[in-house]
Protein backbone atom coordinates (compact mmCIF):
# COMPACT_ATOMS: atom_id res chain seq x y z
CA UNK A 1 0.00 0.00 0.00
CA UNK A 2 1.62 3.31 -0.89
CA UNK A 3 1.96 6.03 1.69
CA UNK A 4 -0.18 9.42 2.02
CA UNK A 5 2.67 11.04 -0.03
CA UNK A 6 1.72 8.70 -3.03
CA UNK A 7 -1.82 9.40 -2.62
CA UNK A 8 -3.30 11.04 -6.40
CA UNK A 9 -4.01 14.63 -6.60
CA UNK A 10 -5.99 16.88 -9.29
CA UNK A 11 -4.47 18.97 -11.11
CA UNK A 12 -5.48 21.88 -13.38
CA UNK A 13 -4.18 22.80 -16.73
CA UNK A 14 -4.94 25.65 -19.19
CA UNK A 15 -4.41 24.59 -22.41
CA UNK A 16 -4.14 26.08 -26.07
CA UNK A 17 -4.52 24.45 -29.30
CA UNK A 18 -4.89 24.79 -32.84
CA UNK A 19 -7.59 22.23 -33.81
CA UNK A 20 -7.05 22.17 -38.12
CA UNK A 21 -4.85 18.71 -37.57
CA UNK A 22 -7.80 17.29 -34.59
CA UNK A 23 -10.99 15.33 -34.72
CA UNK A 24 -11.82 17.76 -31.85
CA UNK A 25 -11.27 17.52 -28.41
CA UNK A 26 -12.46 14.20 -26.93
CA UNK A 27 -10.75 10.78 -27.52
CA UNK A 28 -11.89 8.99 -30.73
CA UNK A 29 -11.14 5.96 -31.63
CA UNK A 30 -8.40 5.17 -34.77
CA UNK A 31 -8.52 9.55 -35.13
CA UNK A 32 -6.22 12.53 -33.97
CA UNK A 33 -7.94 13.97 -30.94
CA UNK A 34 -6.67 16.92 -28.84
CA UNK A 35 -7.63 14.94 -25.58
CA UNK A 36 -5.78 11.71 -26.97
CA UNK A 37 -2.28 13.61 -27.62
CA UNK A 38 -2.61 15.31 -23.94
CA UNK A 39 -3.54 12.06 -22.27
CA UNK A 40 -0.24 9.75 -23.25
CA UNK A 41 2.27 12.82 -23.12
CA UNK A 42 0.83 13.07 -19.48
CA UNK A 43 1.07 9.58 -19.20
CA UNK A 44 4.54 9.17 -20.24
CA UNK A 45 5.54 11.92 -18.11
CA UNK A 46 4.25 11.53 -15.18
CA UNK A 47 4.46 7.93 -15.06
CA UNK A 48 0.38 6.73 -14.71
CA UNK A 49 -2.56 6.61 -16.33
CA UNK A 50 -4.29 9.62 -16.56
CA UNK A 51 -7.60 10.55 -17.61
CA UNK A 52 -8.74 13.83 -18.74
CA UNK A 53 -11.70 16.39 -17.81
CA UNK A 54 -12.57 19.33 -19.70
CA UNK A 55 -14.25 22.29 -19.67
CA UNK A 56 -15.65 22.42 -23.60
CA UNK A 57 -15.68 19.13 -25.69
CA UNK A 58 -14.42 21.48 -29.00
CA UNK A 59 -15.57 19.96 -32.41
CA UNK A 60 -13.56 19.37 -35.41
CA UNK A 61 -11.27 22.12 -36.27
CA UNK A 62 -11.95 24.48 -33.38
CA UNK A 63 -9.89 26.45 -31.88
CA UNK A 64 -8.90 26.94 -27.92
CA UNK A 65 -6.97 29.95 -26.05
CA UNK A 66 -8.43 28.97 -22.57
CA UNK A 67 -9.46 25.47 -22.47
CA UNK A 68 -9.15 23.84 -19.03
CA UNK A 69 -8.37 20.31 -18.13
CA UNK A 70 -8.35 18.25 -14.46
CA UNK A 71 -6.77 14.89 -13.94
CA UNK A 72 -5.26 13.55 -10.83
CA UNK A 73 -1.76 12.21 -10.33
CA UNK A 74 0.49 11.16 -7.63
CA UNK A 75 3.20 14.30 -7.52
CA UNK A 76 5.03 13.89 -4.82
CA UNK A 77 9.01 15.15 -5.55
CA UNK A 78 7.23 16.13 -9.33
CA UNK A 79 8.30 19.59 -10.67
CA UNK A 80 5.54 20.84 -12.46
CA UNK A 81 7.67 23.68 -14.27
CA UNK A 82 9.35 20.69 -15.83
CA UNK A 83 6.34 18.65 -16.82
CA UNK A 84 4.82 21.74 -18.52
CA UNK A 85 8.33 21.84 -20.57
CA UNK A 86 8.38 18.25 -21.68
CA UNK A 87 4.40 18.44 -22.73
CA UNK A 88 5.39 21.36 -24.56
CA UNK A 89 8.03 19.85 -26.06
CA UNK A 90 5.97 16.71 -27.14
CA UNK A 91 2.71 18.30 -28.24
CA UNK A 92 3.91 21.22 -30.53
CA UNK A 93 3.37 23.08 -32.56
CA UNK A 94 -0.44 22.22 -32.20
CA UNK A 95 -0.84 22.20 -28.64
CA UNK A 96 0.82 24.42 -25.94
CA UNK A 97 -0.18 23.79 -22.16
CA UNK A 98 0.38 27.39 -20.73
CA UNK A 99 -0.23 26.77 -17.01
CA UNK A 100 -0.30 23.53 -14.23
CA UNK A 101 -1.31 23.63 -10.83
CA UNK A 102 -2.74 21.79 -8.06
CA UNK A 103 -6.45 22.70 -7.67
CA UNK A 104 -8.42 22.94 -5.22
CA UNK A 105 -10.34 19.87 -3.40
CA UNK A 106 -12.74 18.95 -5.38
CA UNK A 107 -12.01 20.64 -8.56
CA UNK A 108 -13.46 19.29 -11.88
CA UNK A 109 -13.06 21.40 -15.06
CA UNK A 110 -16.31 20.48 -16.31
CA UNK A 111 -18.62 20.56 -13.35
CA UNK A 112 -16.49 23.14 -11.62
CA UNK A 113 -16.92 25.63 -14.50
CA UNK A 114 -19.04 28.31 -14.46
CA UNK A 115 -19.73 29.61 -17.77
CA UNK A 116 -17.71 29.48 -21.18
CA UNK A 117 -16.52 32.00 -23.64
CA UNK A 118 -16.38 31.57 -26.59
CA UNK A 119 -15.15 34.01 -29.65
CA UNK A 120 -16.26 33.88 -33.41
CA UNK A 121 -13.81 35.25 -35.65
CA UNK A 122 -14.68 36.95 -39.34
CA UNK A 123 -12.57 38.76 -42.01
CA UNK A 124 -14.71 40.95 -44.16
CA UNK A 125 -13.87 42.08 -46.99
CA UNK A 126 -12.98 41.34 -50.94
CA UNK A 127 -9.70 39.93 -50.60
CA UNK A 128 -8.90 36.84 -48.13
CA UNK A 129 -5.81 37.09 -46.31
CA UNK A 130 -3.72 33.75 -46.25
CA UNK A 131 -2.43 34.51 -43.05
CA UNK A 132 -5.79 34.49 -41.04
CA UNK A 133 -7.53 31.83 -42.80
CA UNK A 134 -6.59 29.32 -40.53
CA UNK A 135 -8.87 31.39 -37.72
CA UNK A 136 -11.39 33.37 -39.83
CA UNK A 137 -14.23 33.01 -41.59
CA UNK A 138 -13.50 34.94 -44.98
CA UNK A 139 -16.88 36.40 -46.05
CA UNK A 140 -17.12 38.54 -49.24
CA UNK A 141 -19.88 40.47 -49.21
CA UNK A 142 -20.35 43.93 -46.26
CA UNK A 143 -21.92 42.72 -43.33
CA UNK A 144 -24.33 45.22 -41.41
CA UNK A 145 -22.71 45.03 -38.26
CA UNK A 146 -25.87 46.95 -36.67
CA UNK A 147 -27.97 44.63 -38.01
CA UNK A 148 -26.14 41.71 -36.32
CA UNK A 149 -25.62 43.12 -33.09
CA UNK A 150 -29.49 43.67 -32.92
CA UNK A 151 -30.10 40.31 -33.65
CA UNK A 152 -28.10 38.76 -30.72
CA UNK A 153 -30.61 40.54 -28.43
CA UNK A 154 -33.12 37.86 -28.21
CA UNK A 155 -30.43 34.98 -27.73
CA UNK A 156 -30.01 36.64 -23.81
CA UNK A 157 -30.92 34.49 -21.32
CA UNK A 158 -32.13 30.82 -20.91
CA UNK A 159 -33.77 29.20 -23.77
CA UNK A 160 -34.92 26.28 -25.43
CA UNK A 161 -31.68 26.68 -28.34
CA UNK A 162 -33.08 22.98 -30.69
CA UNK A 163 -33.01 25.24 -33.27
CA UNK A 164 -29.40 26.10 -32.95
CA UNK A 165 -27.81 22.53 -31.87
CA UNK A 166 -27.42 19.02 -33.06
CA UNK A 167 -29.51 16.45 -31.32
CA UNK A 168 -27.51 14.79 -28.44
CA UNK A 169 -28.78 11.73 -26.65
CA UNK A 170 -28.27 10.21 -23.13
CA UNK A 171 -26.77 6.46 -22.61
CA UNK A 172 -30.79 5.13 -22.48
CA UNK A 173 -31.22 6.88 -25.85
CA UNK A 174 -33.38 9.67 -24.34
CA UNK A 175 -32.59 13.06 -26.14
CA UNK A 176 -30.45 15.69 -24.08
CA UNK A 177 -32.24 18.86 -23.11
CA UNK A 178 -30.70 21.94 -24.93
CA UNK A 179 -32.28 24.31 -22.45
CA UNK A 180 -28.80 26.91 -22.37
CA UNK A 181 -28.71 30.25 -20.95
CA UNK A 182 -26.93 32.85 -22.83
CA UNK A 183 -25.30 35.59 -20.44
CA UNK A 184 -23.51 37.89 -22.96
CA UNK A 185 -23.37 37.70 -26.99
CA UNK A 186 -21.49 40.73 -28.06
CA UNK A 187 -20.35 41.55 -32.03
CA UNK A 188 -17.39 43.98 -32.22
CA UNK A 189 -14.90 45.07 -34.84
CA UNK A 190 -11.50 44.33 -35.02
CA UNK A 191 -9.43 46.29 -37.31
CA UNK A 192 -10.61 47.63 -40.52
CA UNK A 193 -12.05 44.63 -41.87
CA UNK A 194 -12.89 42.13 -38.91
CA UNK A 195 -15.65 41.37 -36.79
CA UNK A 196 -15.88 39.56 -33.89
CA UNK A 197 -18.56 37.23 -31.60
CA UNK A 198 -18.09 36.54 -28.16
CA UNK A 199 -20.42 35.02 -26.51
CA UNK A 200 -20.53 33.78 -23.02
CA UNK A 201 -23.26 30.93 -21.30
CA UNK A 202 -23.05 28.53 -18.16
CA UNK A 203 -22.63 25.81 -21.23
CA UNK A 204 -23.33 25.46 -24.51
CA UNK A 205 -24.71 21.81 -26.86
CA UNK A 206 -23.16 21.31 -29.80
CA UNK A 207 -22.84 23.44 -33.19
CA UNK A 208 -24.42 26.49 -30.73
CA UNK A 209 -22.12 29.01 -31.39
CA UNK A 210 -21.52 27.85 -35.08
CA UNK A 211 -25.15 27.73 -35.98
CA UNK A 212 -26.02 31.09 -33.78
CA UNK A 213 -22.80 33.04 -35.83
CA UNK A 214 -24.30 30.89 -39.41
CA UNK A 215 -28.00 32.93 -38.50
CA UNK A 216 -26.42 35.94 -37.28
CA UNK A 217 -24.48 36.45 -40.84
CA UNK A 218 -27.36 35.69 -42.68
CA UNK A 219 -28.90 39.22 -41.02
CA UNK A 220 -25.81 40.78 -41.84
CA UNK A 221 -26.09 39.78 -45.73
CA UNK A 222 -29.61 41.11 -45.68
CA UNK A 223 -30.80 37.55 -46.03
CA UNK A 224 -32.81 37.36 -42.82
CA UNK A 225 -34.31 39.99 -40.89
CA UNK A 226 -33.10 41.06 -37.21
CA UNK A 227 -36.92 40.29 -35.74
CA UNK A 228 -36.68 36.91 -37.00
CA UNK A 229 -34.00 35.67 -34.33
CA UNK A 230 -36.68 35.09 -31.66
CA UNK A 231 -39.41 33.32 -33.83
CA UNK A 232 -36.59 31.09 -34.47
CA UNK A 233 -36.01 30.54 -31.07
CA UNK A 234 -39.45 29.94 -30.27
CA UNK A 235 -40.10 27.36 -32.93
CA UNK A 236 -37.41 24.80 -31.48
CA UNK A 237 -36.99 23.37 -34.77
CA UNK A 238 -33.18 22.94 -36.60
CA UNK A 239 -34.71 22.90 -39.79
CA UNK A 240 -35.50 26.46 -39.93
CA UNK A 241 -31.95 27.26 -39.10
CA UNK A 242 -28.73 28.86 -41.31
CA UNK A 243 -26.17 27.47 -42.42
CA UNK A 244 -23.73 25.97 -39.70
CA UNK A 245 -20.34 28.50 -40.01
CA UNK A 246 -17.16 27.06 -40.43
CA UNK A 247 -15.37 25.44 -37.21
CA UNK A 248 -12.23 27.78 -38.24
CA UNK A 249 -13.50 30.50 -36.98
CA UNK A 250 -14.73 29.50 -33.15
CA UNK A 251 -12.08 29.56 -30.71
CA UNK A 252 -12.81 28.64 -27.09
CA UNK A 253 -11.84 31.58 -25.65
CA UNK A 254 -11.97 31.15 -21.42
CA UNK A 255 -13.08 29.21 -19.16
CA UNK A 256 -14.80 30.81 -15.40
CA UNK A 257 -14.89 29.40 -12.39
CA UNK A 258 -16.69 30.19 -8.83
CA UNK A 259 -13.30 31.44 -7.39
CA UNK A 260 -12.11 34.10 -10.19
CA UNK A 261 -13.45 37.69 -11.02
CA UNK A 262 -16.66 38.54 -13.08
CA UNK A 263 -14.59 41.25 -15.09
CA UNK A 264 -14.53 39.41 -18.91
CA UNK A 265 -11.29 38.79 -19.75
CA UNK A 266 -9.39 40.94 -22.38
CA UNK A 267 -6.53 40.69 -24.67
CA UNK A 268 -6.28 38.89 -27.75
Amino acid sequence: MGSARDQPQTLRALVAYDGAPFHGFAINRDVRSVAGELTDALSLVLRTPVVLSCAGRTDKGVHAHGQVVSFDAPIDGVDLDAVVGSINQMCRPHIAMRDLRVADPGFDARFSATARIYRYRILNRDVPDPFRGATHWHVRPHLDLAAMRVAAVPLLGTHDFTSFCRKQFNADGQPKTLMRRVLRAEWRRVGPDGLELEIEASAFCQQMVRSIVGVLVDVGLGHRRASEVAGLLAARDRSQGARVAPPHGLMLWHVRFADEPDDPPTGT
